[in-house]
């Protein structure tokens, strides 16, 4: 089992590693440098001259990146061009909210998301099945920005009850977000349920019509410890790498929503970054999105590990 772990760590920091190298080449490959994309016209006398000298492109690509992936394991990502500061100053509490806003989501949509996908597997075919199935479909197909916009109408435009943007100040606490972040966590929530309660739908059935399920069934053992002993332990194993790559997807309808509500995230400031050509600071926040990525997909792997032993098995 430690050997697992470890390989599977292992995988994970080259993954990033990997990651790191091809986000630095790719600015590398465009045409100028980080300078002459951000300065555009003004590119020229002694204000590129500043900038190539603040960003080390007077030296090789290998030393910048070795310095970069230096500093970044360190906290230091450099400096932002646009807006002069030093990145990790920049981030952490931009980051904070993005983390407080998706994790809500999450906390709040994987429980209810496994409750439904149980209840809707163990009734196939039932009302309740294909009403639960029809309405995550709906939401699957529905983009979050749609949706976004719906709720601000409704909520914060007819009724009044949410503000429709999100107007907070630096280290705002918890409580003062709390307004704010209501309809951000129902849109991204509502995408999260429909994926992991088909998922779970899904296993579930499968676990359902298992031949160690209907051997149960064939000695007489009551349906509801059929289904909590047997079929939905079962049914988790598969639904859990398919959990983490939903959850990895919140990072991308993070971004759409947080630009959305004007929330005070990462994703609204890679936006701007982008738009400013900010290329450090967008090289960062792609950076730890890619992290958090790897992460998730980790945890995931470990609880896999953790409760099927044909994986452990496997693995000898």
């Amino acid at each position: 089992m430690t050997s697992l772990i470890l390989r599977r760590l292992g995988f994970a920091a080259f993954t990033i590693a990997f990651v790191s190298m091809v986000m630095f080449a790719a600015v590398e490959a465009l045409p100028g440098n980080v300078c002459t994309s951000f300065l555009q016209r003004f590119a020229q006398g002694p204000r590129l001259e500043r900038c190539i000298e603040q960003q080390g492109l007077d030296r090789s690509a290998i030393v910048r990146y070795g310095d970069w992936v230096s500093g970044a394991v360190q906290g230091d990502f450099g400096y932002s061009l646009k807006k002069r500061k030093p990145i990790n100053e920049l981030i952490w509490d931009r980051f904070s909210n993005t983390m407080i806003l998706g994790g809500i989501a999450a906390l709040l949509a994987i429980p209810f998301a496994v409750f439904l996908g149980i209840a809707a597997g163990v009734r196939r075919d039932k009302p309740l099945d294909l009403s639960l199935s029809g309405a995550a479909m709906l939401a699957m197909t529905i983009p979050e920005f749609v949706t976004a916009t719906a709720l601000i109408y409704v909520f914060a435009i007819l009724l009044q009850w949410f503000p429709a943007v999100t107007i907070l100040p630096p280290g705002a606490s918890f409580m003062q977000m709390l307004p704010n972040i209501v309809l951000p966590v129902v849109v991204l929530s509502a995408v999260l349920i429909a994926h992991i309660m088909r998922m779970v739908r899904a296993s579930v059935i499968d676990a359902m019509s298992s031949d160690y399920v209907q051997m149960a069934r064939l000695k007489g053992v009551p349906e509801h410890q059929i289904i909590r002993r047997h079929a939905v332990p079962n049914a988790m194993i598969p639904a859990l790498n398919v959990i983490a790559l939903t959850i990895a997807w919140l990072l991308a309808g993070v971004v759409v929503v947080e630009k959305v509500f004007n929330f005070p995230g990462l994703g609204t400031l890679m936006i701007e970054a982008i738009y400013d050509r900010d290329l450090p600071l967008v090289q960062t926040i792609a950076l730890i999105f890619s992290v958090i990525y790897v992460g998730v997909n980790l945890i995931a792997d470990l609880a896999a590990l953790a409760l099927d032993p044909r994986q452990r098995r496997k693995g000898h």
